[in-house]
Order: structure tokens, then C-alpha cells, then sequence
């Protein structure tokens, strides 16, 4: 790769990383063009050089942290010793996640930015509501979750609980804490699915400390 090239990659993925950082803070819709110019130190001509505008930009952010949270959630799959672990533990990976994030920004998303918002849906439709079922159903096998729970319904019921969560019209930032409801949504969740075997587990894990899986590790994404 010659030299230019190498540089127009590099401010590319500036200009990307920026933005990330932008809308992770402040929301979405308050980020200009300007704002991220000013964060990164060039002109606003420069961006546009790169990107056509805002929602180019917010695409390739969308599918940036797509494949981190894949990269995460298959990581913590692999660490888990089952399928309730993995639960307890990717809600702590979320905590982490979320500490800095604007409750704003998946509202944004769904209200302002239909086709970066589409990105979202086939993730959360083709990823997050299998990934979810594929636990249920190791829970069942494994004797942790009750037999009888409906396995399609309830993959949709819980990514809708996450989503949920964001949405300022019904959990206001002023009232309430994201992660909190979060937190609240998953125990409710499991005490509802889990057998009497689930259960006597998820007492000896649910104040186990993080630091024993190592989720703290920054997950490789070679994608």
C-alpha cells in the first residue's frame, strides 16, 4: 500500500473512531459534521472528501460495533462454563459497555436514521434473538432452564426487554438508570425460566465477582 493510500485509510478510520466516540456520548442527533471536524482537528471539507454525509458515517459506526458486540457476545460464549453464566456475565460486558453511553442514542437511531437503524433490526433479527435461543435451548439440554418454556417466544420477548430499555418515553434518563433496568429486566427474565437446578446455581453465581472470567480482555475482531 503506498503512502497516500495508507494516509486516506487512516483518516478514514479516524473520522469512523471519532464518531463513534461522538455519538456514544452525546447521542446521535446532537453530532454535526462540525463537531466531529473539530474532534479530530481537520476541516469539515476533509470529512466530506471521505463520507457524503452524517449517515454514511453513522452506517459504518453501526457495523463497526456490530461486529465488536458479535466478537464479544462469541467470546463470552467460549468463557462461560453455561448457559446462565453467560447470561449473568454478558449483562456485566453490557454494564461496561453502557457506562459512557447516551441513553439517546438507540432512540436516535430508530426515530431519525431509518436505513442505519435497518442495520440494527437484521443484527438484532439475524444474531442477537438466535444467539439467545441457542442459550435457552443449552439450558433446557443442561437441565438449568424449565422444559416447558417456549423457546421462540421468549428470544423475542427478551432482545425486546434490551431495546426496551433505551427508549426515553418509557424509562426516562432523569428517572431512571439504563443499566439498572437492564439489570432489573434479566433477573426477572431468569427467575421466570429457570428449573429448581437453575435456580440453586444462579444463587452460588449471582454475586460471583466478573474478574473470574475474563471479560475485561479487549476482544479481538479480525473481521
Amino acid at each position: 500500500m503506498s503512502f497516500e493510500n495508507f494516509n486516506f485509510v487512516a483518516v478514514k478510520e479516524r473520522i469512523i473512531k471519532s464518531a463513534l466516540n461522538l455519538f456514544w456520548r452525546y447521542g446521535i442527533r446532537s453530532v454535526t459534521m462540525d463537531d466531529i471536524a473539530r474532534d479530530l482537528g481537520i476541516s469539515k471539507r476533509t470529512i466530506y472528501q471521505h463520507y457524503s454525509d452524517k449517515e454514511a458515517i453513522l452506517a459504518l459506526v453501526i457495523q463497526e460495533e456490530i461486529r465488536d458486540q458479535k466478537c464479544e457476545m462469541q467470546k463470552l460464549e467460549a468463557l462461560a462454563e453455561n448457559p446462565i453464566e453467560e447470561a449473568m456475565y454478558a449483562t456485566v460486558q453490557m454494564q461496561e459497555t453502557l457506562a459512557d453511553m447516551n441513553p439517546t442514542l438507540l432512540y436516535d437511531l430508530k426515530k431519525y436514521y431509518p436505513n442505519a437503524w435497518e442495520l440494527f433490526q437484521n443484527y438484532k433479527h439475524e444474531y442477537v434473538i438466535r444467539n439467545i435461543r441457542d442459550n435457552l435451548l443449552k439450558g433446557i439440554e443442561m437441565g438449568l432452564y424449565r422444559p416447558d418454556i417456549d423457546v421462540d417466544v421468549l428470544s423475542l420477548l427478551r432482545v425486546e426487554q434490551i431495546v426496551l430499555a433505551f427508549d426515553p418515553t418509557v424509562y426516562p434518563a432523569k428517572k431512571f438508570n439504563m443499566m439498572h433496568v437492564q439489570t432489573q429486566f434479566l433477573m426477572h427474565f431468569l427467575r421466570g425460566i429457570l428449573s429448581e437446578k437453575g435456580f440453586e446455581y444462579y444463587n452460588t453465581i449471582k454475586d460471583k465477582p466478573a474478574t473470574e472470567l475474563n471479560i475485561h480482555e479487549k476482544c479481538q475482531n479480525n473481521t
